[in-house]
């Protein structure tokens, strides 16, 4: 895969930001095992304008908020970052069971004696890794507690009956928002005014085209053209509330053109990773028209690739 800077300068990113990174590098590149928690995403996001604005918010120290709908990639952006800074980086997902303990630590037995076991967050402020905060606005109160003291600018982590955790200079937290998922919340005023807020635009047709002829080189032209379009249209009957955002599902779409690759037919392909995600039959009718309507349910592996 082609080295993230290389690629960063051939998308057009300042020169100065570039030069930034670099330094960044220099402060400290990861070692051992910490190697191997760098991410190496399949794809880069793709954007200048969007690298560029959170390139410059991490060389400034500051915590980023990647916010919006799916299918504007978040996590991608989330990881390509950590690639790009050479830095170790710690998933933290929340969800029902994400409590302090599972942020932080706890005590655990391990065959001899009591010992504390680091959490996420206590492991990426002690090396200066970059948490990756999914979903944070599905996080439980308890959990909330934990992030203001990682996000304040003090920079510290106090960890009852362990110690006082100075993170390193390298430590940031990115997270990642959706707006109206099953489960989410506003942000409080304290913990959104500890981010820097990035909105996250819906991926441009040109970035598609190219996403999709980077992941399937041997995909032909026009059938590359009617799953773009295919998207687009699904975005725009969601957008106008004819379907839900379940059926804007670039995820989906992707999976889809994988197993249609594997030799599953178009409209099964689809049918499972796209419209078979809704649960209201009517819904679903209608997102298969357009499936249909766009692409020949009946085509095959041999009709769409070369």
């Amino acid at each position: 895969m082609q080295d993230i800077l290389e690629f960063l300068q051939k998308e057009g990113v300042e020169q100065e930001l570039l030069d930034g990174i670099v330094q960044f590098r220099r402060e400290g590149a990861p070692e051992g095992e910490l190697k191997n928690r760098v991410p190496v995403p399949d794809v880069y996001y793709l954007g200048t304008a969007v690298w560029e604005k959170a390139i410059a918010a991490i060389l400034c120290g500051k915590n980023l908020l990647l916010a919006g709908p799916k299918a504007t990639g978040k996590n991608i952006l989330a990881e390509s970052l950590a690639n790009a800074f050479c830095r170790p980086s710690w998933n933290v997902s929340f969800h029902i069971g994400a409590d302090a303990a599972y942020l932080v630590g706890t005590d655990t037995f391990d065959g001899q004696r009591v010992v504390f076991r680091p959490g996420p967050v206590t492991l990426c402020a002690e090396n200066g890794g970059f948490g990756i905060l999914d979903e944070i606005n599905m996080a439980r109160n308890e959990a909330m507690a934990v992030l203001h003291s990682a996000l304040d600018f003090r920079r510290e982590l106090d960890v009852p009956g362990y110690h006082l955790v100075q993170m390193k200079p390298q430590t940031r937290f990115l997270a990642t928002m959706n707006y109206g998922y099953a489960g989410t919340r506003e942000l409080n005023e304290a913990l959104a005014s500890r981010f820097v807020v990035l909105d996250m635009p819906l991926i441009g047709q040109e970035s598609l085209e190219r996403l999709i002829r980077e992941r399937f080189p041997d995909l032909k032209d026009e059938a590359g053209f009617q799953f773009v379009s295919l998207f687009y249209e699904l975005d725009k009957k969601a957008r106008s509330a004819e379907v839900s955002e379940k059926a804007t599902d670039l995820r989906g779409l992707l999976d889809a053109i994988d197993l249609m690759h594997r030799g599953i037919t178009a409209g099964d392909a689809l049918a499972m990773c796209i419209s078979g995600k809704t649960f209201d039959p009517y819904e679903k009718g209608l997102i298969q028209d357009v499936m249909d309507a766009r692409i020949d349910p009946a085509l095959k592996g041999s009709d769409l690739f070369t």
